[in-house]
Formats: structure tokens, C-alpha cells, sequence
């Protein structure tokens, strides 16, 4: 089964700071594009940052210079660092993996993205 699990959501004062983690399985992960989307309460989920399989980086405007995405080929995990927590972060983070070769059990293969379940991630004032 194809999955991505992330961890680390919770609640943070604005300053703070906190640590999302994403593991995944099922499926070969080092060679896409694994990234980070969020999503606020009646706005429209938006991309945070990507993390190329040679490991460059993009990051929304919003987030540069306070969020830090890396990953871990051997591990298959992919983590965001995320510093000076304001308010207008909160939403729920969902991990992604684009492009992803999946496997089924007629043996074909499709290119599919991969999403996770989502974390919580809540700054308050």
C-alpha cells in the first residue's frame, strides 16, 4: 500500500517553532518531487515548499526564510522545518509526493500523486 504519515503538528505560540515529518512507503520516492501543502480554513490549499530528488529547494514567499524543507532518500522521509511561527500559518499540512510510480495487481503501473492525511499545525497569538 502506497501511504505518506505525517507527524509533528500541534500548537505553538507565534515565534515558535515546530517540526513536520513525513514518511513514506510502498512505492520508490527517491527519485520525485516530495513538497508540503497547506491548507486554511475556507481558503485554498497552497503549495509551502518542494524538495527536488537532487534536493533543490522551492518555498512559497510567505514562508522563505522561516521554513526549511530537507529529505532523506535512504529513508524515504521528508521533514519541514518551520521557525517564527506567525498566526497565519495555521492550517493543516499535507505532505506530497508528485509523479509517483505505483504498482497494481493486474501489474500495471501509473503515474500517480500521493497525498497524505494531514497534520495540524495551529500558531496562536
Amino acid at each position: 500500500q502506497v501511504q505518506l504519515v505525517e507527524s509533528g503538528g500541534g500548537l505553538v505560540q507565534a515565534g515558535g517553532s515546530l517540526r513536520l515529518s513525513c514518511a513514506a512507503s510502498g512505492a520508490v520516492f527517491r527519485a520525485v518531487v516530495m513538497g508540503w501543502y497547506r491548507q486554511a480554513p475556507g481558503k485554498q490549499r497552497e503549495v509551502v515548499a518542494r524538495i527536488t530528488s537532487t534536493g533543490t529547494k522551492t518555498y512559497a514567499a510567505s514562508v522563505k526564510g522561516r521554513f526549511t524543507i530537507s529529505r532523506d532518500n535512504a529513508e524515504d522521509t521528508v521533514s519541514l522545518q518551520m521557525d517564527t511561527l506567525k498566526p497565519e500559518d495555521t492550517a493543516v499540512y499535507y505532505c506530497t509526493a508528485e509523479s509517483v510510480l505505483i504498482p497494481h495487481s493486474d501489474f500495471s503501473m501509473t503515474r500517480e500523486d500521493v497525498w497524505g492525511q494531514g497534520t495540524q499545525v495551529t500558531v496562536s497569538a
